[in-house]
């Protein structure tokens, strides 16, 4: 998928696939849009549209990476206390990359999947996601999961909602209740939790962003707004995140031994990490 990339963007990839240990599960918190605008005088409109732009070539980037799983936080529940213009041009926005893109990622084999409230989101919005569902039910190259209307929060209020009112009917007992039982409940159930979590616009927060999924995510901020993060951006955070030691709560040691034996890590409520 090369519609974007240029020749030293490739180049940059193929460098740091060389070096392995590509994350499975990227997750972005896609932040400046505004800012940017701002910054240039410009609509705040012309960030998001900009934004879009970017999109477009970090899907490709991880894609062309080997990346599994991108997660991007599209638009969070917070996002509909802004003035009612600049929602409506998100939505707009949405519902004309989904126009233009949804057959550029079933052609190249990319899932479009969603996490989030989307039953709040406009029909016209609800419709093109649904067409977008079914063209690319079948792919299995990359999974591009978009959070719409989503909050952290809300995301473990639910699984708690559905977890106790299976106890109450007797379909679960409470002493089965675990922290594997919670990840499977929550809207992120059937993929991983992220490897890396990467945040533009330099600020250090999560921002109500996938709370319980990012227990053991490498974080990486970028100080650029989104409409200029690029490929050589999404490098430099794989290349961090190469270069650090997952240790899930164990020392170096633990990790160097465990990987001597069976090259992963069992943690103590017996879920197994790769390493």
């Amino acid at each position: 998928m090369n519609r974007v990339l240029k020749p030293n963007d490739l180049e940059l990839i193929r460098s740091v696939k060389e070096m392995g240990n590509i994350p499975k599960h990227i997750a972005i918190i896609m932040d400046g849009n505004g800012r940017w605008a701002k910054k240039r005088k410009l609509p705040r409109a012309r960030g998001h549209q900009k934004g879009i732009v970017t999109v477009r070539e970090i899907v490709e980037a991880c894609v062309n990476l080997g990346v599994g799983y991108l997660t991007l936080y599209t638009f969070s529940t917070e996002n509909w206390k802004r003035p009612k213009n600049e929602v409506s041009t998100l939505m707009r926005l949405i519902v004309k990359s989904l126009r233009n893109e949804t057959d550029e990622l079933n052609a190249n084999n990319i899932k479009l999947t969603t996490i989030g409230n989307i039953e709040v989101l406009h029909d016209l919005v609800k419709r093109e996601l649904n067409d977008a569902f079914e063209k690319t039910k079948n792919n299995d190259k990359m999974i591009l999961n978009l959070a719409l209307s989503y909050s952290g929060r809300q995301d473990i209020t639910e699984a708690v909602k559905k977890i106790v009112g299976d106890v109450s009917t007797g379909k679960l007992k409470a002493e089965n209740i675990d922290e594997d039982l919670i990840s499977k409940t929550l809207m992120t159930g059937n993929i991983p939790d992220p490897d890396l979590l990467i945040r533009s616009g330099g600020e250090m927060r999560i921002s109500n962003f996938l709370l319980w999924q990012v227990a053991y995510s490498e974080l990486y901020v970028c100080e650029d707004f989104w409409p200029d993060f690029n490929t050589a951006n999404l490098v430099d955070a794989v290349k961090s995140y190469q270069m650090r030691e997952r240790r899930y709560g164990l020392v170096s040691e633990q990790i160097m031994n465990n990987a001597h034996q069976e090259n992963d890590v069992q943690t103590p409520n017996k879920k197994v990490y790769q390493i």
